[in-house]
């Protein structure tokens, strides 16, 4: 399992209905992409959930090497690289997966929680505790799913959390979810990555 995001900062009186508008054109056309756990569709507004910044940050989960790089070199990206730029895309290693105790509810909104590995810690203790983080957000009310991946380049760890309400009972930074494509996400490896 592999993690991504890329994140499109917008300037302050952007209208973000353009995005809104973006996503229901063309949202559905990664719904049967292959290699695909998920691939949600997220936006902050500036002013919304305490968001400093209007952003377009669409968070994918891949079950396939081959399916996130077709995605990256096949052409589907590029549409965007067009329309906005070429943005930096983060790209983290699993760490666990957990389907929610709202699983099979469509998610409203979605959290994202960054934190750095510091130096001089054991590992395998802090990739456990990821590990028991997802399960415990995964077992919240509301929670449609929950993961957690490592970026070892940077160490940095995150932990993504999908929610069936707007008041997520998690820390970190909330983004709207505008449409979730998961062709493959009944195939996404659950619980510990290793």
């Amino acid at each position: 399992m592999h993690a991504m995001q890329y994140e499109l900062t917008l300037p302050a009186d952007y209208d973000m209905d353009i995005i809104r508008g973006r996503v229901r054109r063309i949202g559905h056309l990664l719904d049967d992409w292959d290699g695909l756990g998920f691939k949600t569709y997220l936006m902050r507004e500036r002013g919304v959930h305490g968001s400093p910044v209007n952003q377009y940050a669409p968070f994918y989960l891949w079950n396939t090497v081959e399916g996130m790089n077709a995605f990256l070199w096949g052409g589907a990206f590029q549409g965007l690289v067009h329309d906005f730029g070429r943005p930096a895309v983060q790209q983290w290693t699993g760490l666990a997966h957990e389907e929610g105790v709202a699983a099979g509810s469509p998610a409203v909104a979605a959290v994202r929680h960054r934190q750095h590995v510091p130096d001089g810690v054991q590992l395998s203790e802090v990739m456990e505790d990821a590990v028991l983080e997802a399960g415990r957000l995964a077992g919240e009310d509301g929670a449609v799913l929950a993961a957690a991946a490592v970026d070892p380049r940077h160490w940095e760890l995150v932990h993504f959390s999908l929610w069936d309400h707007d008041t997520p009972k998690a820390p970190g930074e909330t983004f709207e979810v505008l449409h979730m494509s998961a062709p493959g996400r009944g195939a996404l490896p659950r619980g510990r990555q290793w």
